[in-house]
């Protein structure tokens, strides 16, 4: 089995490493979605407060790899990325299930990754700056800091869309190998 993970904060990049690893022909399972699913299971608004709240329910009610453990029978496939690790609980419920696995970090800057949300406009996503950090502290808080520094690979995005592509395109490929 070929299993990667990413970690990074919201607006980091992420969605182009899942982009390049559809491409190459990864099932790709988005932590992200169950938490949304969630929120409209319950019949709550998407957006920043709704989606964190009920991700910060369900941790303090079971567990802070509670998400982890709910994508672990997800995983069907032998080429698998999960996208949106947020914490080294959950790092480690991944490699207790699933053993050898690649952890790829994405970083960008505050400053960036606050005017690619604004760009993005998705209704989870924190539109002013005293939200943004509001987010940052929260998932800071789920571990997401330990997570990255744990990454076998970290990917800086500061530049370009292409050049994180190719960037994640090359660690993609070394997996596959």
């Amino acid at each position: 089995m070929k299993l990667v993970v990413t970690v990074g904060m919201p607006g980091s990049g992420k969605d182009e490493i899942v982009s390049v690893a559809k491409d190459l022909g990864f099932h790709v399972i988005k932590m992200g979605d169950l938490v949304r699913a969630e929120t409209q299971r319950r019949r709550l608004p998407l957006n920043d407060q709704n989606i964190g709240r009920i991700a910060n329910e369900e941790r303090e009610k079971h567990g802070h790899s509670i998400w982890a453990k709910r994508v672990i029978p997800l995983v069907t496939e032998t080429k698998t990325l999960i996208d949106g690790c947020r914490g080294d609980d959950e790092l480690s419920l991944f490699r207790h299930n699933f053993g050898d696995l690649v952890l790829i970090g994405v970083h960008s800057s505050p400053d960036t990754r606050y005017e690619r949300l604004l760009k993005r406009g998705r209704g989870d996503d924190a539109m002013s700056h005293e939200a943004f950090y509001e987010r940052d502290r929260r998932e800071l808080k789920f571990g997401i800091g330990n997570a990255l520094a744990l990454a076998d690979h970290m990917l800086v995005n500061e530049g370009t869309v292409q050049e994180l592509r190719h960037s994640a395109e090359e660690v993609l490929r070394t997996v596959l190998e």
